[in-house]
């Protein structure tokens, strides 16, 4: 269990804000901190690895406890056991895959978990090229094995697949769970694409303005409706046209074009561009505007 407790002023677009959370995570859990920018999810990571100072409050990882401010306890970065994956990736450009990777061992630590993240994560093939030779999910992937060097119980991810195009980003969600669950992670996810979330994760905290202001499963916080059905996509709406007496609406699907039948009074409030839930109901297909 994780218990986040804490308060820290910072600087917004708009001016000072103070982020003020009171979080439990589940051990285990994959959960996602989502909202708008500015709204505090990267401080909070960081305040978590212990790369910035809250002002006051509690931290508590399984127990033990990270931050008080009363106490005046504040574990440093590296005796906080947590992997962080950046947007940027932060590799040694000078390095090759495996040296990147060896250079997070710990001291007189066995290099056996090398061989092990490079069959996981496929990058035996590419472990001995540097990262200018490497594509950005190829980068992205080497990042998130040098987060596991160390065997984690928290792994941090900071929008890791938000610069990669789609199939890229699908592979690497696939890459995510699996390691997730074959290291019995808790991870803390930030994200802006709701398909990535819905796939990804347990749970959802949404940050406004340095508070959450909503938390759930991800179908509970996005649609506000729980959902029941043979099948449940989030999809985006590509073109909405009238057929007679009926509108067809085209909805692009991880890479499938999909059209559904709709009445009049299911697209009054629709519009291309708009991410959808497809789901089922009674076997017909029903679509849900994500907020």
């Amino acid at each position: 269990m994780i218990h986040i407790n804490i308060e820290k002023k910072l600087k917004a677009a708009h001016g000072d804000m103070l982020l003020n959370l009171d979080i439990h995570i589940k051990k285990g859990q994959l959960v996602t901190l989502y909202g708008e920018s500015g709204a505090g999810k990267t401080s909070t990571l960081k305040i978590l690895s212990g790369l910035l100072q809250a002002e006051k409050g509690l931290i508590t990882v399984a127990n033990e406890t990270w931050f008080n401010s009363n106490t005046k306890i504040n574990k440093t970065p590296q005796k906080r056991n947590i992997g962080y994956v950046f947007q940027d990736y932060a590799l040694f450009p000078h390095m090759t895959v495996v040296q990147n990777l060896e250079f997070a061992l710990e001291k007189n630590q066995s290099k056996a978990i090398i061989q092990e993240l490079l069959q996981i994560i496929e990058l035996d093939a590419l472990k001995d090229r540097k990262p200018d030779t490497l594509s950005g999910g190829q980068k992205q992937r080497v990042a998130l094995a040098r987060a596991l060097v160390q065997k984690p119980e928290i792994l941090l991810l900071d929008e890791p697949l938000s610069a990669l195009d789609i199939k890229i980003r699908l592979k690497l969600q696939d890459y995510l769970l699996k390691v997730h669950k074959k290291y019995n992670l808790t991870t803390i996810l930030i994200s802006h694409d709701i398909g990535e979330i819905h796939k990804l994760s347990d749970w959802v905290f949404v940050l406004k303005n340095g508070v959450v202001e909503k938390m759930g499963n991800p179908t509970e916080v996005f649609i506000n409706k729980k959902l029941s059905g043979k099948f449940k996509f989030k999809g985006e709406i590509l073109k909405i046209e009238k057929e007679e007496i009926v509108y067809v609406i085209s909805i692009l699907i991880f890479n499938d074009v999909v059209k559904i039948i709709a009445q009049e009074s299911e697209v009054k409030n629709l519009n291309p561009g708009d991410k959808v839930i497809v789901a089922s109901k009674a076997f017909n297909p029903i679509i849900y505007r994500i907020e």
